[in-house]
């Protein structure tokens, strides 16, 4: 069986080609911020990824009629458990009115469904960030209406997890992990015999960061608010100035070392507490799990950091036996969730 796989960014589009397992081809296209710059909503930057996606095909000698389907990465959309999907009008029309949110990821389907429907092949997306399979009582927080929500690193959480399972021999449906994706944002969760029980989203709570604050002291977020900045700005600040950029000035992790590695104090005191803060999480989440947790498991790009994964487990080292497994393969886990239905796998509606 071969995947099409489609992974849209905010400056470029990643595609794709698997023959079952192996990855037989990739390409990474670029895009300046002065040719987005002239559409006024990410949606209508489809038919301008599409054409830049054939051309590239044809340039590797494929077509889209070579491939058993195309698998998209998934956006945000509204909650759904986790799975493999196939695009439906649904997904489509929340693409188009994005109640969600705008994000570049939310193309993924909507491409694929135009490349996969012509061709007569099944359009699938994946694990999209916005996966929900927490327990209820998870979701309150300190006031009614303000709900918690599950936005996470789910397509990478998910892999990982499997991934981890196997090393261990164990179904992942058997196990209980907590998983801690560690890339410029982060998340901790809770899986619990294969359902995500419980996260922790930098967007909104848990650890700084190195650009997202987590969970930022309340009464200072209210002095923020009211201190004169547009709505615009404040969410701009916490969702992008705030974390590691906001001690430092930088968002990149190997900076951030670097610079502790030399001797700067306040680089060195910066890494101690997003290590800390992290394994805080951690620590959480095993809580949820009532500390019968089989594996904690790293990964994501700061995983490649062979002392800050050091600094988190000695916190958290007498939890549970701690698998490493840095960085990330979306595009893989894109096409395993889409050749798992290929291959006779369940697939879910939206």
């Amino acid at each position: 069986m071969k995947v099409l796989v489609i992974n849209p960014g905010a400056t470029s589009t990643k595609i794709s080609a698997f023959d079952e397992e192996k990855e037989v081809m990739r390409v990474s296209i670029s895009h300046s911020a002065q040719e987005l710059s002239k559409f006024a909503h990410i949606s209508e930057q489809m038919p301008y990824r599409k054409k830049l996606i054939l051309d590239a095909l044809k340039e590797n000698g494929m077509k889209v009629s070579d491939f058993d389907a195309v698998c998209g990465r998934g956006g945000l959309l509204r909650h759904i458990p986790s799975g493999t999907y196939a695009v439906n009008d649904r997904v489509i029309h929340d693409i188009l009115h994005p109640g969600y949110g705008e994000h570049a990821a939310n193309l993924g389907a909507y491409i694929a469904e135009e490349l996969a429907k012509p061709a007569g092949i099944p359009a699938y997306f994946v694990d999209p960030v916005c996966v929900d399979e927490m327990q209820d009582v998870a979701r309150i927080s300190g006031m009614k209406g303000m709900e918690r929500q599950s936005f996470f690193h789910a397509l990478n959480h998910k892999s990982v997890a499997r991934r981890a399972a196997q090393k261990m021999g164990r179904p992942y449906e058997e196990l209980n992990l907590i998983v801690a994706h560690l890339g410029g944002g982060v998340s901790v969760a809770a899986h619990e015999k294969g359902r995500v029980v419980d996260v922790y989203n930098v967007k909104d709570d848990g650890s700084m960061g190195l650009d997202r604050g987590g969970a930022l002291p309340v009464n200072a977020v209210v002095e923020l608010c009211y201190s004169g900045r547009d709505k615009a700005e404040v969410k701009r600040m916490l969702g992008s100035e705030a974390g590691g950029y906001s001690y430092l000035g930088t968002k990149d992790f190997r900076e951030v070392e670097k610079r502790m590695n030399g001797g700067e104090k306040e680089a060195a005191l910066i890494f101690r507490a997003l290590a800390y803060q992290l394994a805080k999480d951690i620590g959480s989440m095993a809580a949820v799990l009532r500390f019968e947790v089989d594996a904690i498991v790293y990964t994501g790009g700061m995983a490649y950091s062979e002392s800050l994964c050091k600094e988190i487990t000695s916190y958290v080292s007498k939890v549970a036996p701690v698998i490493c497994l840095p960085g990330e393969e979306e595009m893989r886990s894109l096409a395993e969730g889409a050749l798992r239905v290929l291959h006779g796998g369940k697939c879910l509606e939206y």
